[in-house]
């Protein structure tokens, strides 16, 4: 296996099954959205027209939204909280490695670090400040292509359509939301709650086999 593979495999895995994935809905979602077409009297419209529609990009946004809402919020709390027994928290007593102050003269140190300053701040809590700024634009973009889609199916019956703004407003986005989010909330307590006493050898989301059930993994 080539040394890049090998070092990136985990990556290069997801981001293929991310596609594939990606792959799949668009095309099943190219064939629902000619079917509501058809019904409705309208000719089908070629892939590349469909990519362009509400229709894909409120399906596509809304899941992405809630994704990075569910790491950007799992990798702020458990800064602070904790979870006896699951290998996803922190120690529940003392400081752990991660903890510690940033250390300029570290060899290797990244260089924000070593500039010091708001930069080593900034960098400090750049993954969560990157996963939450993510969802903000997920968020943003599901409902201007949502406004889309509910726009086009008020038309559909003789109504009038709105506006992003006017969408937020709205049952369904809130509906379209809130139905992702308790799923990823639901799949963190259920990681971290089955991580105390089940185990996956091999995995660093698990402890060791033998590790006592209520020991914290750090």
């Amino acid at each position: 296996m080539p040394k890049f593979v090998r070092n990136n495999s985990l990556t290069i895995v997801v981001m293929a099954l991310f596609g594939l994935s990606l792959a799949g809905q668009t095309l099943t979602g190219w064939s629902v959205f000619n079917d509501g077409e058809r019904e409705h009297g309208a000719d089908a419209v070629p892939l590349g027209t469909y990519l362009t529609t509400g229709h894909f990009g409120e399906a596509v946004f809304e899941n992405w939204e809630s994704e990075f809402l569910q790491m950007g919020l799992f990798v702020v709390l458990t800064v602070s909280l904790r979870q006896k027994g699951s290998p996803e928290s922190k120690s529940i007593d003392g400081e752990e490695e991660v903890d510690r102050e940033p250390d300029p003269d570290r060899p290797g140190a990244p260089w924000p670090v070593r500039a010091g300053g708001w930069l080593s701040k900034l960098y400090a809590n750049s993954l969560s400040i990157t996963l939450l700024a993510f969802f903000v634009i997920s968020f943003a973009l599901h409902v201007i292509t949502g406004a889309a889609a509910y726009s086009s199916e008020q038309q559909s019956h003789g109504e009038a359509p709105v506006t992003p703004i006017e969408y937020l407003a709205t049952p369904q986005l809130w509906f379209e939301s809130f139905q992702n989010w308790q799923s990823e909330f639901l799949s963190i307590a259920a990681l971290v709650g089955l991580s105390i006493v089940l185990r996956q050898r091999g995995s660093p989301e698990s402890k060791p086999v033998d590790a006592p059930i209520w020991e914290t993994g750090g």
